[in-house]
C-alpha cells in the first residue's frame, strides 16, 4: 500500500511537472511586450515573464533554465501574442528573437513622407513624430526659421521597438547624419552646414541621376552668386505641404505664394531644407561641378536626365523641345 501511494504521488508529480513545463500558457488578452535588459539574471527574467502572464510561474521558466545551463539569454524587447510553453519562451529568448520593426526612409523623404511610413508600423506614432520634429531642439546653431530637424533625419533603415519614441527615432536619424557629415568632411560651422544641407535637399529633389547632382549643384551656386532666384519647383511643393494645400500638382497660385520656402517669390535659399538628402546629394553640395550653367530642364525622352544651359536663349530652346514632345 505504501509503495502504491509513493507511485501515485510520483505520477501526480510527473503529471504536474509535465503540465507546468509542456502545456502552453497565456494570461494576457492582447499582445504583451517584455523588456529584458542587459545584465538581468535568470531569476529576474523569470519574474518579468510571470508578471506579464507569459509563463505560469517563475519556477516553470527556471526549471527549463536548469536543463539548459550553458544557454545565453539575450537582452532585448520580446513580443508574445500566443500561448506558449516555457520551453518555447526560453528558446525565443535564448535565440534572441527580439521584436523590432524596420523603418526604411528613402533618400529625399521629407517629414511628411516619414510620417506616412510610420502609419504602417506599430511603434512610433506618426502624429507624435510630426508633433515632435518641428519643435525639437536643432542639432546645429542655425537659422531659427529652420523647420525643426528637416534635412538632418538621415535616410536609412532603422530598427524600431515597441518602446521607441519620436525623440529616440529622431536621435538615431540625426546621429547617422552626423556620422555621414563627418565622413564627408562637412564644415563644423552650424550656419554653413545648414546652408549646404539646404542646397543638398534641393539637389535631391531635382534629380535622381547620380552624375547630374554636381551639375545641379553648380546651377544653384551660380545663381546664388549672381543673385538670381533659384526658381526650384520642389520648394513650391514644400511650401504648399507646410500649408496643407498641396494636391499633387503645382498651380500658378503655388508659384505666386509668399511662403518663405517658395524660391520663385523669394531670392536666395529657403529658410531650411525641403527634404532629407542622402549621402550623394550632400557630397554634391559640398563639391559642386565647375560650370557656367544657370538653367536646366528635363529632357523630353523620359530618361530623367536634364539639359543644362548657360544662357537663357539655350534654355528656352531646350524648354521648347521638351514641351513639343510632352504636349503631344
Amino acid at each position: 500500500m505504501k509503495r502504491f501511494l509513493l507511485l501515485l504521488l510520483l505520477v501526480i508529480f510527473l503529471f504536474a511537472a509535465g503540465y507546468w513545463l509542456f502545456a502552453p500558457y497565456r494570461a494576457f488578452s492582447s499582445p504583451t511586450f517584455v523588456d529584458i535588459e542587459h545584465g538581468m539574471s535568470s531569476r529576474l527574467i523569470a519574474r518579468e515573464l510571470a508578471k506579464h502572464g507569459v509563463v505560469r510561474s517563475p519556477w516553470s521558466f527556471l526549471a527549463v533554465r536548469v536543463l539548459h545551463p550553458s544557454a545565453t539569454l539575450q537582452a532585448g524587447e520580446y513580443r508574445f501574442d500566443t500561448a506558449a510553453t516555457p520551453f518555447a519562451v526560453f528558446n525565443k529568448i535564448s535565440h534572441g528573437d527580439i521584436f523590432f520593426e524596420s523603418l526604411t526612409v528613402p533618400e529625399g523623404s521629407n517629414i511628411f513622407d516619414i510620417a506616412r511610413l510610420l502609419e504602417n508600423l506599430n511603434s512610433v506614432s506618426s502624429q507624435a513624430f510630426l508633433n515632435y520634429v518641428p519643435h525639437a531642439e536643432s542639432i546645429h546653431d542655425v537659422d531659427p526659421l529652420a523647420h525643426g530637424l528637416e534635412g538632418y533625419l538621415f535616410p536609412s533603415t532603422y530598427r524600431l521597438t515597441h518602446t521607441t519614441t519620436a525623440s529616440r527615432l529622431c536621435r538615431m536619424m540625426t546621429d547617422d547624419f552626423r556620422k555621414t557629415w563627418t565622413a564627408l568632411g562637412g564644415p563644423a560651422n552650424g550656419a554653413e552646414t545648414h546652408r549646404i544641407v539646404t542646397i543638398a535637399s534641393l539637389i535631391e529633389k531635382e534629380t535622381a541621376i547620380p552624375e547630374e547632382r554636381p551639375l545641379i549643384a553648380s546651377v544653384f551656386y551660380n545663381r546664388l552668386r549672381l543673385g538670381m532666384p533659384l526658381q526650384s519647383d520642389p520648394t513650391t511643393v514644400y511650401a504648399a505641404l507646410l500649408e496643407n494645400r498641396y494636391r499633387g500638382v503645382i498651380h500658378k497660385s503655388d508659384l505666386a505664394s509668399d511662403n518663405p520656402y517658395n524660391t520663385y517669390t523669394h531670392p536666395g535659399l529657403p529658410p531650411g531644407p525641403i527634404c532629407n538628402p542622402g549621402r550623394a546629394s550632400l557630397e554634391a553640395a559640398l563639391h559642386p561641378a565647375h560650370t557656367d550653367y544657370l538653367y536646366f530642364v528635363a529632357r523630353p525622352d523620359g530618361s530623367g536626365h536634364h539639359t543644362f544651359s548657360a544662357t537663357l536663349t539655350e534654355h528656352l530652346k531646350a524648354v521648347m523641345a521638351y514641351r513639343k514632345v510632352t504636349s503631344r
